[in-house]
């Protein structure tokens, strides 16, 4: 099957008047603009970049969501006050209850939203924070960024939603706090004004721009980002430029399982840990529960003396992680026909290693790790050939801090007053995540504040009528 090639809309159709603009092609811009567009409306989504996605390409373990049929299919029941309180404990307490019990009663709609439009995430897996499965991913088990983005995009060009590149918002305008419209930037430095009466940020977070990770996280200067590049901030700038409030700046996440050993940082998803991966030392040893939080497990490994640390898994749980497949294809898997092999291709004492591993597949059929108390992500032991190991070690990954927001979605000054027409969703907005992000949050995220977007965007310009 040949791969789908999104084609952006001509510059030359760019308009100087909408009623709605959408500034991000990430999930949540996405999901927005085809949300109110549905609901009537005729959007135009603007992205700075010439590829479209953003950070949601990068997104690898899948959408978190409960109480969905998926779940049942897969014999999981599961609650909206089980993943309300899990995040709440995830997040350190620090979420916004508001957010939060949106976003957790939510998740199945979004669920059932996608599926309506032919975007099935029916295999069911976990991640780190979690106590029952409900991270939602397709049935072929491949990354979720990737999957959802395109798909997205196959739903945007059918319903006619103009998408234009290569075009970056440079201010927002706003008279009286209420949204009037916005200046961009084009290719070659021309500058044009644009009439639209509301606007939805969808810009994503800042943790590709190192001075403002400087500026609130001063102790991560340095650190290497699984961000790409357009992950600057930029909403959050334009917000603040008509006086938009901020909240949660120095909660930056740091993931713990990034390969950074060729100088770029690739994720290594939570889904692998999920699937049964254990992390050792360099002695060959277990130190963590693999499925705490990211946080936790981030301090766990920058303890170790190298900060760094190896998964380990087999070929039975590389089965059910086909991103595994990309990690290799591009160098970053050491491969090993024993367990002693592998130990020596990672500099790790073979005994050690043995026995560390011996004791976990104890652990799995027992149904009890008694060292560090882990409880998911142990059906399948390591002990069928074909060993192998990835070096990781953590680096910026996600940015908890951004605008202020309500419920709906609105933008709102530091005294929590609506800038009128002015919506924002996604990893742009703060609040929703306390000070620890969970996996599989952040495209749940993206669909239900999306969704949410586009629907009160519609309410506030047909308020206008």
């Amino acid at each position: 099957m040949a791969k789908y090639i999104f084609q952006p809309t001509d510059l030359a159709q760019l308009k100087d008047k909408y009623d709605l603009v959408i500034i991000g092609s990430g999930g949540t811009g996405l999901v927005a603009a085809l949300q109110a567009k549905e609901l009537g409306l005729s959007p135009v989504i603007l992205e700075k970049m010439d590829r479209m996605g953003g950070n949601t390409n990068r997104a690898s373990s899948g959408m978190n969501a409960a109480e969905t049929d998926f779940q049942l299919q897969h014999h999981i029941v599961d609650s909206y006050t089980d993943f309300y309180e899990e995040t709440l404990k995830g997040g350190g307490g620090l979420n916004n209850k508001d957010m939060l019990q949106y976003f957790t009663s939510h998740g199945a709609l979004a669920i059932d939203w996608l599926a309506d439009r032919g975007i099935v995430l029916n295999d069911i897996t976990i991640t780190g924070g979690m106590k029952i499965k409900r991270t939602h991913r397709p049935a072929s088990k491949a990354a979720i960024g990737g999957y959802l983005v395109t798909e997205l995009l196959k739903q945007v060009e059918k319903e006619e939603i103009p998408l234009v590149a290569n075009v970056t918002v440079t201010e927002l305008m706003a008279e009286d706090q209420q949204i009037t419209g916005l200046r961009v930037q084009l290719p070659d430095s021309i500058t044009r004004e644009i009439s639209a009466k509301a606007v939805i940020l969808a810009t994503g977070g800042f943790g590709a721009n190192q001075e403002m990770i400087k500026q609130y996280r001063p102790d991560l200067e340095g650190y290497q980002t699984t961000n790409q590049d357009g992950a600057t901030g930029d909403g959050i700038k334009l917000a603040q430029g008509i006086g938009a409030g901020l909240v949660d700046m120095d909660q930056i996440q740091v993931h713990p399982t990034v390969q950074q050993d060729t100088g770029h940082a690739y994720l290594i998803g939570e889904a692998t840990r999920g699937e049964g991966a254990i992390l050792v030392n360099a002695q060959g040893q277990r130190f963590v529960n693999e499925l705490d939080t990211r946080k936790n497990v981030t301090n766990a490994i920058n303890a170790l003396p190298e900060k760094s640390a190896y998964l380990v898994y087999d070929a039975g749980i590389r089965e059910n992680v086909p991103a595994i497949n990309f990690y290799d294809h591009i160098g970053l898997v050491k491969h090993g026909e024993t367990l002693a092999e592998l130990a020596q291709e990672i500099g790790a004492n073979p005994d050690q290693l043995q026995t560390t591993v011996t004791t976990w597949n104890q652990a799995v059929t027992t149904g009890t790790d008694r060292v560090f108390g882990r409880d998911s992500g142990m059906e399948r032991t390591i002990d069928h050939g074909g060993y192998e190991a990835i070096h990781i070690a953590p680096a910026v990954h996600y940015t908890m801090g951004g605008l202020k927001i309500d419920v709906q979605s609105h933008v709102l000054t530091e005294d929590d007053t609506p800038i009128a027409g002015l919506f924002a969703g996604g990893e742009v907005a703060g609040g929703l995540h306390g000070n620890n992000r969970i996996g599989g949050n952040s495209i749940a995220e993206t669909v239900v504040f999306g969704r949410q977007t586009g629907q009160q965007a519609y309410k506030y310009l047909t308020s206008l009528e």
